[in-house]
């Protein structure tokens, strides 16, 4: 895969489709590779007309890894000056590999933590973007959007110190975070992890990639100055991003679509797929109405 040299660190990406066709960049979330968004799901993407665009967030799969260990008791208590970086930050990143892709304006889709990059892109660089969607996402607002107690503990999880150890805390974590009206068979999540694994183990790049969330500021009042097609999807049983973190995002920006999917958790499970592919093609459409 291609690498871009932007903010004085190194991208990892890949592109598919027709370079012709309207840009999309995909944003991924917490500690996940590019990697990480299906391939059915890209596939139906660019089927749909897109020239898709996914990479590695700074401190995660192939793009340049940062140093130092975040205070987490400290940031969970409102002190900040551990993060060595800002969601803000990660989101300039995806700007600057924009420019250099030659890529002047895009659809933006971002899930998770890639939703708050998703965010904070269309508020500080709201010029480069036709559309925007934010899946299982958050403004910052602590106050929606907490995870449950079992969810957390599955984030906060001990380093694991062997592959397989790795792999096996990844699939318990899907199973805590995924849908529970669309489960994911054991086998796939299992190799889904093991890719992850084989390709870049950073667990460090996670920690601090959570500091950034938890130091970041509220984006709500940022949010309200948006003026682009903007599609909030949330899943109704998601215990790592309530569903009142989509709300919240939903009732910042004007005129934003928000749907919402009984029996979806933390997760892009297959059988959602084709719906949420229509829904970000639907959004997508109002721009060039």
């Amino acid at each position: 895969m291609p690498t871009a040299h932007v903010n004085g660190i190194d991208i990892e990406y890949a592109t598919e489709g027709d370079p012709g066709d309207p840009a999309l960049l995909l944003v991924m979330g917490l500690g996940a590779q590019l990697i990480a968004w299906p391939q059915g799901f890209v596939d139906g993407l660019r089927e749909a007309g897109f020239f898709v665009v996914r990479f590695d967030n700074r401190d995660c799969g192939l793009s340049t890894g940062f140093e130092g260990t975040p205070d987490l008791a400290a940031l969970l208590g409102g002190d900040g000056s551990s993060a060595p970086y800002r969601i803000e930050n990660m989101a300039d990143d995806a700007a600057a590999l924009l420019d250099a892709l030659g890529i002047a304006r895009t659809h933006v889709v971002g899930v998770s933590m890639g939703g708050m990059i998703t965010q904070a892109l269309t508020i500080n660089h709201g010029e480069r973007f036709l559309s925007a969607a934010s899946i299982m996402s958050t403004t910052g607002d602590r106050a929606v959007g907490a995870p449950t107690g079992e969810a957390m503990s599955a984030l906060l999880r001990p380093v694991a110190t062997s592959r397989h150890e790795a792999v096996e805390a990844s699939v318990a974590g899907s199973k805590v975070i995924g849908s529970p009206g669309y489960p994911t068979d054991d086998q796939l999540l299992r190799d889904r992890a093991a890719a992850a694994y084989d390709r870049a183990y950073r667990p460090e790049g996670t920690v601090r990639q959570l500091a950034a969330i938890l130091a970041s500021p509220d984006r709500t009042a940022g949010l309200r100055g948006v003026r682009m097609p903007f599609l909030v999807v949330h899943g109704e049983d998601d215990p790592l991003v309530t569903l009142s973190g989509g709300q919240a995002t939903a009732a910042a920006v004007p005129d934003a679509t928000l749907i919402t999917i009984p029996g979806m958790g933390h997760d892009l499970p297959q059988p959602l797929w084709a719906r949420i592919t229509e829904a970000v093609v639907a959004n997508a459409s109002l721009a060039a109405a």
